[in-house]
Order: C-alpha cells, then sequence, then structure tokens
C-alpha cells in the first residue's frame, strides 16, 4: 500500500455548491466590462484634451503680456520638478517627464518662432538627440561642426537658443560668452537617468537673455585673470567672496597676456551680485548665466 495520500476527487455539484457561469456567459461578461472600460478611457482622453486646449489658450493670453521671452528654463524645471514631487501610481515618471517636455516644448513654440541650434561634431549625432529630449521632436533645428557657427545662428535671428558641448579647458567656446550679449540658460540631460540608448553626452544651452531661477540652480562666472593665477589660489578668493565654487576651468592661450577661468558655483547669482565686487583675483568677473540643477529618478 502506498503511503502517499491519495488525491480527493473534486466532489460534484450540489445545491449548495454555486455552478460556474457558462462560458459563453463568462465571455461576454468580459466583454462588456473590456468595452466599459474602453469608454472611460476615451473619456478620460476627452477631458485631458480638453485641459490641453485650456491651457493652450491660456499660453495664448500669457504670450500677449508683453513678457520678455517665451523660454522660460528656470521656470520649466520647476513644473517638472513639482509634477514628479506629486506623482504617484504606476506610470514611469519619465514618462511623465517626457510628456511635459514636450508639452513644453509645442507652447513655447507657439508664442514665437523658437527654434534651435546645436554644435553636434559627435559622429551618432548625440547631441541633436539631446537636444531633441528637451525641446521635441519637430521643433525645427539645424545643426552644425563648431561651436561658433551655432552661437552666430543665435546673431543672426535664425535660433532662438544654442545647444553646446559641455564646455573644457581646451574647447573655449565659453570664452566669447565674455560679452554678456549670450547667456548660458540651461543645461542638458535634465532628466539624468539615462535608460538604454539614449545619448550619454552632457551640453549647455546658451540664448541671448539671462536664464530665469528655479529655486535649486548652479550659476557660472567667467573671468579674466593674471596669466600666473593658480586654480587654488581662484578657488580660496571665490570661497573668500562668500561663493561655493564647484567646477573651475582655467585656459590659457598661448601668448595671450590674460587668463580666463570659468567657474561654477552654487545657487542663481545675478549680474549685480555684491560678490563679485570683493573677487580679488579676478580683473573682471562675469557671469556667463546658469541653469536648474538637473534631476532624476527610478528609470
Amino acid at each position: 500500500m502506498s503511503s502517499s495520500a491519495p488525491i480527493e476527487a473534486i466532489p460534484p455539484a450540489t445545491s449548495e455548491t454555486e455552478e460556474p457561469p457558462p462560458l459563453e456567459g463568462w465571455r461576454t461578461t468580459a466583454a462588456n466590462g473590456l468595452a466599459a472600460l474602453r469608454a472611460e478611457l476615451d473619456e478620460i482622453d476627452d477631458a485631458v484634451h480638453d485641459l490641453l486646449m485650456r491651457r493652450a489658450r491660456v499660453i495664448e493670453a500669457v504670450a500677449q503680456s508683453g513678457k520678455r521671452s517665451a523660454l522660460r528654463p528656470g521656470r520649466e524645471a520647476s513644473i517638472i520638478r513639482r509634477l514628479l514631487a506629486r506623482h504617484q501610481g504606476s506610470l514611469p515618471p519619465q514618462a511623465l517627464y517626457r510628456i511635459w517636455r514636450e508639452l513644453l516644448a509645442a507652447t513655447t513654440g507657439m508664442q514665437d518662432g523658437f527654434a534651435l541650434a546645436v554644435c553636434d561634431p559627435h559622429p551618432g549625432a548625440a547631441y541633436t538627440q539631446l537636444a531633441r529630449e528637451q525641446y521635441g521632436a519637430l521643433t525645427p533645428l539645424r545643426a552644425h561642426h563648431s561651436p561658433s557657427q551655432a552661437i552666430g545662428e543665435l546673431s543672426g535671428g535664425n535660433a532662438s537658443v544654442a545647444v553646446l558641448p559641455l564646455p573644457s579647458e581646451t574647447e573655449g567656446w565659453w570664452t566669447a560668452l565674455l560679452h554678456p550679449d549670450i547667456h548660458v540658460v540651461a543645461r542638458l540631460p535634465f532628466w539624468t537617468v539615462r535608460p538604454e540608448g539614449s545619448p550619454s553626452v552632457q551640453a549647455l544651452v546658451v540664448a541671448p537673455f539671462p536664464p530665469d531661477a528655479s529655486e535649486q540652480d548652479r550659476s557660472l562666472i567667467g573671468l579674466e585673470l593674471e596669466d600666473d593665477v593658480s586654480r587654488a589660489k581662484l578657488t580660496a578668493a571665490l570661497t573668500a567672496a562668500g561663493f561655493a565654487p564647484g567646477m573651475v576651468l582655467l585656459r590659457r592661450d598661448p601668448g595671450a597676456p590674460v587668463a580666463h577661468a570659468l567657474v561654477e558655483v552654487e545657487g542663481h547669482v545675478a549680474a549685480d551680485d555684491k560678490r563679485l565686487d570683493t573677487l580679488a583675483a579676478a580683473r573682471r568677473p562675469t557671469v556667463l548665466g546658469g541653469y536648474a540643477v538637473p534631476v532624476g529618478g527610478a528609470a
């Protein structure tokens, strides 16, 4: 005799046992439920569309108010941070970010002829992809091989902003910003968690207007220095003036009578910040602009 217990037979249905619904009836009930869910989705889509059209009408009113620029990078960053902070449920936060980046790009384009110039020396067009990620898939865009060409599009009025590779000590395009007609207004990517296949490069965005604050910002200060000023001396001078320096780029061109420095500091620094007057190591400090600190989340 086997020691294992026998499998119990399923008892036949009795008057006390609930009969399962007929198979065809179950299919009909499920189909009706799915149809109801689809109808609810249609109602939600219509409601979302109504709100988008309402938002567009408000944007039109804002455009007629005479404000200085359609693009407000700091304001856009604040909107996205606020929405991410209140976000709940199973919709991935990066999807929320993508939806709003396209929405913000579209409404910016409503207010004036918004167009992009991109310096893209990358063989895979990584900077162009990065610009599209921030400013929308359908925004007019011209790609160039050099920063000077992209900046020239701003001067010629052919572009609203230029996307340029992150500066370095060997690539000195940022020294052109020491003359305060063009300013850094954003840093890319703003969404820092990079899913597979997305561009891994970083860039700064420059525009013919100063940046607006977003509550969490960093600023860039350009300086002319005596040629023999060291990085350590400059950092000490910045700290003594009340700045919290981060990145410090020091560029010395052969034969030039002065050196140039690009310094990243915490916070939003205005052009009339009194601390700039106390920088003992610098001849001419200039606020080159700034950017909202990028965000990230679970991809």
